[in-house]
């Protein structure tokens, strides 16, 4: 039997839906404190599809969209991160699923902490996203039924 440990820890979540982080976040800091691992919080705006939707929005539409949600994102932290957990915030932008995956590899992260899908929706096994982050990151993920 080998030995598991974690170092590095990302919890993927949706700050409009505190589904996505409700019951996850508990279970990432319990890890977290288990192994003495760093928690990463990560969320993502998704990004404008094509050219032509973009030309919709203003030009510094992404800007400004980036700096509300890191903002946001820095209350979050406060309100719901205790001082025992190291841990630091990213915002990212694109497809939901393939910025948590890469997020992870970037960060070097051994674990990805995150809830099935927001409550509401009719996926009876697991949201699109948490489906496609088992199936393709290389990281262990561990999903939280939210």
């Amino acid at each position: 039997m080998t030995d598991v440990s974690y170092a590095n820890i990302l919890l993927p979540i949706d700050l409009g839906h505190p589904s996505s982080w409700s019951r996850a976040l508990p279970t990432a800091l319990d890890l977290a404190r288990h192994y003495g691992a760093h928690l990463n919080i990560l969320t993502v705006l998704p990004d404008m599809g094509m050219p032509v939707v973009g030309s919709y929005f203003p030009e510094d539409f992404e800007k400004k969209a980036r700096e509300k949600a890191e903002k946001a994102l820095d209350a979050w932290l406060k309100e719901n991160m205790p001082g025992d957990v190291p841990a630091d915030a990213y915002v990212a932008v694109g497809t939901i699923y393939d910025e948590i995956i890469a997020v992870a590899g970037k960060l070097k992260c051994d674990l990805i902490v995150m809830a099935s899908h927001r409550s509401g929706m009719k996926d009876y096994l697991l949201g699109p996203n948490a489906s496609r982050v088992v199936r393709h990151a290389t990281q262990d993920v561990f999903v939280v039924r939210s």
